[in-house]
C-alpha cells in the first residue's frame, strides 16, 4: 500500500481527470495510471467507470477514497503530534555565573522561550564553587559556570559551551611595562578567591613566582573592569571576545604562558545528565556564541 498511491487516488477525485490529478502531485499522466492500476491489483477491485468521458468513481472506489483521506490525514498530523511531544514545558532551576549572565544566557533564554513558550527557567546568579554546591545539593536542575577546578564536588558532569581567555587589565599610561612590574606598582584588584576563576589566576601566579600588592577581591567581571578603568589598580580577568571589543581604553596584555584560558562549561549531576531542558539551554548558548564570533570576526 502507498501513500503516494492514495494522494493520487484523491487528487483524481478533486480534480476531475487523471491530466489535472498529475499535475497537482507532481506526475505524468501515465504515472497516474499506474498508481491506480496497482491500487486495484493490491485490492482487487476497479476503482473507476472508465466507459465515461471523465473518470467516475465506482462504490469500492468511493470506499477507498474515504478510508485514504482518513489515512493521508492522519499522516500529516503526525509531525504537529511528534513537535508537540518535543516541546519543553514545566520549571527548570538554572544557575549561571556573572559573565555569563552579562553575556550568550539572555539571548540563549530568549530563543529558548520562543521555541517553548509553556518552559520556565529560573535563573539563580553566582560563583561557580556555590552553585556547584547547589547543584550537588539538587538545588538547581543544572549551571553555566567555569571548569571545575578542585576541590569540588564529587558526582558532578559537565559539559563545555565556549572559551574565555584571561587578561592583564591595567589604567591607561602603563604602556610598556611587564606584568610583574605593575603587579609590583600598582595594586592588584583581583576574583574572589572562592571563585573557580580567582583559584585559576592564583595558581598561574604561583607558578609564574610573581606576587602582587594586596588590593580588592570581587566577584564580579564588570567590577573588576570599572575599578581598573578608574585608576584603581591592575587586573587579571577572563573575557569573552564580544566583551573584548566593549572594553574601556585599558592596557590589555595575555596572562600566563601560554595564555590561560578557562571553558565555560553546563554542570549537572552525573545521576541525571543530558536532561532534555539542559540540553537545549546549552545547544542556545552555544548558538548565540558562534553568531556572535562571527560578528566579531566580520
Amino acid at each position: 500500500m502507498s501513500l503516494r498511491a492514495f494522494r493520487t487516488l484523491i487528487a483524481i477525485a478533486r480534480h476531475g481527470t487523471f491530466a489535472r490529478a498529475g499535475e497537482a502531485v507532481g506526475l505524468t499522466q501515465s504515472a497516474v495510471s499506474l498508481h491506480v492500476k496497482g491500487l486495484e491489483e493490491e485490492f482487487g477491485v476497479r476503482l473507476f467507470d472508465r466507459s465515461r468521458r471523465q473518470p467516475v468513481l465506482t462504490e469500492a472506489g468511493q470506499v477507498l477514497l474515504a478510508r485514504a483521506e482518513e489515512l493521508v490525514a492522519l499522516h500529516d498530523r503526525i509531525p504537529a503530534a511528534l513537535s508537540a511531544e518535543r516541546a519543553l514545558t514545566g520549571r527548570f532551576r538554572l544557575g549561571a555565573i556573572q559573565t555569563a549572565l552579562a553575556g550568550p544566557l539572555p539571548d540563549a533564554l530568549a530563543t529558548l522561550r520562543r521555541a517553548h513558550p509553556r518552559l520556565r527557567v529560573h535563573v539563580a546568579s553566582g560563583m561557580s564553587a556555590e552553585l556547584a554546591r547547589h547543584v550537588a545539593a539538587g538545588e538547581l536542575d543544572a549551571a553555566i559556570v567555569t571548569e571545575p577546578v578542585r576541590p569540588h564536588p564529587p558526582d558532578l558532569a559537565w559539559a563545555p559551551l565556549y572559551e574565555d581567555r584571561f587578561w592583564t587589565l591595567a589604567p591607561p599610561g602603563q604602556e610598556g611595562r611587564s606584568l610583574a612590574e605593575l603587579l609590583r606598582d600598582l595594586p592588584f584588584i583581583q576574583f574572589d578567591a572562592r571563585a573557580w576563576a580567582g583559584r585559576m589566576i592564583a595558581r598561574e601566579l604561583r607558578r609564574l613566582g610573581l606576587e602582587a600588592r594586596e588590593g580588592m577581591a570581587l566577584d564580579s567581571q564588570d567590577a573588576i573592569v570599572r575599578m581598573v578603568a578608574s585608576g584603581l589598580g591592575v587586573a587579571i580577568a577572563p573575557l569573552a571576545e564580544d566583551a573584548l571589543a566593549e572594553l574601556p581604553p585599558l592596557l590589555r596584555l595575555p596572562f600566563g604562558e601560554p595564555q590561560l584560558r578557562r571553558r565555560i562549561v553546563l554542570l549537572e549531576r552525573r545521576d541525571r545528565p543530558a536532561q532534555r531542558v539542559a540540553e537545549a539551554i546549552g545547544e542556545a548558548v552555544q548558538r548565540i556564541m558562534k553568531e556572535t564570533q562571527e560578528k566579531v570576526d566580520n
